[in-house]
């Protein structure tokens, strides 16, 4: 099966965030093999996944019968520690080179990473961080923050900004950010000249250190 699909995502454990994320990437057209050891769960997403099958994902051998380890990426979902640490092993001893894995804390993401899973991601805690800033900063719609504190941010733009292009006002040397895009009235987000005037009602994402991008956008 496999070899069938080397540039598809194997997606090991299907909960709530292993199966939004399979059926998100089949909607943008990857092919996916979904895997769990739950029958009802498999059953569920029948026809939905480019593959599902029920199997232990704790089991080296099932995993070589599937042909793991001819996939590009491989995401290990379950939250469960000790399944996780062990899924995430196999997938990579068989060779996976990308492989993505879910912590559910600090030190389950600090063992993933010493086993040498190669990107580990904390849904939880990071949607609880982000949700954070828009909480504390009632002007920003949304927000990203990256490593060593660079953040992305959409807002409406601060009154200071309507009616000057970007150019003449100098938002970059006052306030340490830079507009990348801007939203019209109406309009689709675009990416920003040094000759785009921002008006009354745009949105703008802007980027830069974190502290200064909150601070801008909740400029009134």
């Amino acid at each position: 099966m496999g070899k069938h699909l080397t540039n598809g995502v194997v997606v090991i454990g299907l909960g709530r965030f292993g199966r939004s994320l399979a059926l998100e990437l089949v909607a943008h057209g990857e092919e996916v093999l979904g895997v769990d050891a739950d029958p009802k769960v498999v059953a569920a997403l029948a026809g939905r996944l480019t593959h599902v099958v029920e199997a232990d994902s704790t089991s080296e051998e099932a995993m070589r019968q599937l042909s793991v380890g001819e996939f590009s990426r491989a995401v290990i979902g379950m939250g469960d520690l000790e399944a996780s640490i062990l899924a995430a092993s196999i997938a990579l001893e068989l060779g996976v080179q990308n492989v993505w894995a879910k912590a559910i804390s600090a030190s389950h993401a600090r063992i993933l990473e010493k086993i040498g899973v190669h990107h580990v991601v904390r849904p939880e805690h990071d949607m609880g961080k982000r949700v954070a800033h828009l909480v504390r900063g009632e002007e920003i719609l949304d927000y990203i923050e990256f490593d060593q504190g660079y953040a992305f941010a959409k807002a409406p733009a601060p009154r200071a900004l309507h009616g000057r292009s970007l150019q003449g006002y100098g938002v970059r040397q006052e306030f340490g950010i830079t507009v990348v895009a801007v939203k019209h009235d109406g309009g689709t987000f675009e990416y920003t000249t040094p000759d785009t005037i921002i008006r009354e009602g745009d949105q703008v994402v802007v980027s830069g250190p974190a502290d200064k991008v909150e601070a801008f956008s909740n400029r009134a």
